[in-house]
């Protein structure tokens, strides 16, 4: 048993039991000990999962020419902020400024890591040491004001905890506690709070008998603080996820909750504590209803795969490859970013906007999937 696992035990040894959203906080960001909070976090090829940015710098790239067209649809404003959360250990910010360091935007860019975890943002920094002069930390959101200019995220959101939930005569929420020799077993009790119950309101969702799910209340409070630091701009979110419709559909009737260890897939969160990856699903839908209660517009919703072709990922490859001897096995790597049965068709682009006028972008001209939402 480690240290992490202990104070889990303790807690539901003072309090009987936790919910599932109490375990997850404390599995995933318990300070030090956490699986985001402890510097034996690895993602990538020795790690335990892959996110795009992984797979191909071509990923950035495209990240850039998008925030170009943002700064170019605001007036070229001679500040435009980038601000990113989750940045792992920096391979996105890089890719992102190796493409744009030497176009217009570059002067007027000023880029954002929020990063709550000091190991990270020292591997953050080593790895971006060329380009300390246009890039400034902070722990947290909340530092932050009257931003004008992009915030963005590639795979933020499905790392918030989440409430476990059952429907039976009505809906129980799943609540943890130990049993026999400290063993961690689930039980079901009424909803630790009315909100559940009032998502389910909101998004009119109709979970039948036996129906196991997730319900993220964390995403209302992080559109919250985006509106707070957000005086213009745009709200960039990669993910992966599904429309409210999709999300709870008959078939996903024992959710999307998964976890990860040295790339393996498992579905039991109970095992290997403060060492795995435990994420769900985004619902979509969510992220833009919240956003229109701050007056935050959706711009476009697609696959990751159809944005970053309607975007121009084919002369991204010219551009940055044409000449190399390794084309070929460049674009190979690319397709992984694009194609049907990779990250290209699981993960979503969402994009919010707030500000005057209405941007129409790019990204959208092939596929925009907004009415799904």
């Amino acid at each position: 048993m480690n240290l992490l696992e202990k104070k889990i035990k303790e807690l539901i040894h003072q309090k009987s039991h936790i919910t599932f959203e109490t375990f997850m906080q404390m599995a995933l960001y318990e300070p030090e000990l956490g699986y985001y909070s402890s510097d034996r976090i690895k993602i990538g090829k020795e790690g335990d999962y892959y996110t795009s940015q992984h797979l191909h710098p071509a990923f950035g790239a495209m990240l850039g020419k998008q925030l170009i067209e943002m700064w170019k649809f605001m007036g070229k404003p001679s500040t435009f902020y980038s601000v990113e959360q989750g940045a792992g250990e920096g391979y996105m910010c890089n890719d992102i400024l190796n493409y744009l360091k030497d176009k217009e935007i570059y002067d007027a860019l000023k880029y954002i890591i929020v990063e709550p975890h000091p190991f990270m943002e020292q591997k953050q920094k080593n790895l971006l040491k060329r380009f300390s002069n246009k890039i400034a930390w902070t722990a947290s959101l909340k530092e932050l004001k009257n931003i004008n200019g992009c915030i963005l995220s590639n795979e933020l959101l499905d790392a918030f905890p989440v409430h476990l939930v059952e429907m039976e005569n009505e809906l129980k929420e799943i609540y943890i506690t130990l049993k026999g020799d400290n063993n961690f077993i689930e039980i079901k009790d009424i909803p630790s709070s009315d909100d559940l119950n009032k998502y389910l309101d909101e998004f009119s969702i109709s979970l039948p008998y036996g129906y196991r799910t997730e319900i993220n209340l964390k995403i209302k409070d992080w559109i919250k603080e985006v509106n707070e630091v957000l005086a213009e701009g745009f709200i960039l979110t990669i993910d992966y996820g599904y429309p409210s419709c999709e999300y709870y559909s008959e078939e996903r009737n024992r959710g999307t909750l998964m976890c990860y260890y040295r790339h393996q897939f498992t579905e039991n969160p109970y095992i290997n504590i403060g060492n795995q990856d435990i994420t769900a699903h985004v619902n979509f839908s969510s992220v833009k209803k919240y956003g229109e209660e701050f007056g935050i517009e959706t711009i476009g919703f697609a696959n990751q795969g159809a944005y970053l072709v309607s975007l121009g990922i084919d002369q991204i490859i010219s551009e940055l490859y044409r000449n190399s001897k390794d084309y070929l096995f460049e674009v190979a790597k690319i397709k992984r970013l694009i194609l049907p049965g990779t990250i290209g068709e699981t993960h979503k682009v969402m994009i919010q906007y707030k500000g005057e006028g209405v941007p129409v972008l790019k990204g959208f001209s092939i596929k925009n999937q907004i009415n799904k939402l």
